[in-house]
């Protein structure tokens, strides 16, 4: 089996944060937003995860509901002091709290840059390097547009996830999210971290 190639497009919306947010070296800091190749006719794959100090290993994934290739879709980050929220077309995918005080660590005291690319991870990201790309379908291309890295309207600094935008977060984990590091456990035998029950 290959991965054919597609264009991807996309509107891009930061709230302090999209695409892949890292700061540098060993004890990095970063905010994963990543979209899994597929095979062609499979729903496409969006990746979460977020590090702190260089360790990674908080991975959400989610079959998007509709071809992001097929126009622009607003993808975006809302990272402040309390929270990281994912969205999708202004529909909340993921939240990712501040648990300092139970020992979590968070991602707040490093600069970070932001990253957007397109890269080869067939060893990994496409059904556990089962897929390899089809480079005989180069060039790949991704297209961006009003891209915005300011705060929005609201007080971004202390917002979070409104009641409605919770019950969203619900119906998208429900129905929509394939896999999640806190029910994973053969990668966690000894136990969840601690944010997983929290």
């Amino acid at each position: 089996m290959v991965v054919s190639g597609s264009n991807f497009v996309q509107d891009f919306d930061i709230t302090c944060g999209d695409g892949r947010l890292s700061s540098e070296g060993e004890n990095h800091d970063e905010i994963d937003f990543e979209f899994l190749g597929n095979l062609s006719g499979e729903p496409y794959t969006v990746h979460t995860n977020v590090y702190t100090q260089g360790k990674g290993e908080r991975e959400q994934q989610f079959h998007l509901w509709f071809d992001p290739t097929a126009d622009f879709h607003t993808f975006s980050v809302l990272w402040n002091p309390q929270t990281i929220v994912f969205s999708v077309d202004n529909t909340p995918i993921r939240e990712f709290k501040n648990l300092e005080k139970i020992g979590v660590q968070f991602p707040k005291n490093q600069p970070m840059k932001l990253y957007s690319s397109i890269w080869n991870a067939d060893q990994w990201a496409t059904r556990g390097g089962l897929i390899k790309t089809d480079w005989t379908q180069a060039p790949f291309t991704a297209s961006y547009r009003h891209f915005n890295a300011e705060p929005n309207n609201k007080p971004w600094m202390s917002q979070g996830l409104d009641p409605i935008s919770e019950e969203k977060l619900k119906w998208v984990q429900k129905n929509y999210m394939i896999y999640n590091y806190c029910t994973d456990i053969h990668r966690f035998p000894q136990g969840f971290p601690p944010e997983c029950s929290a």
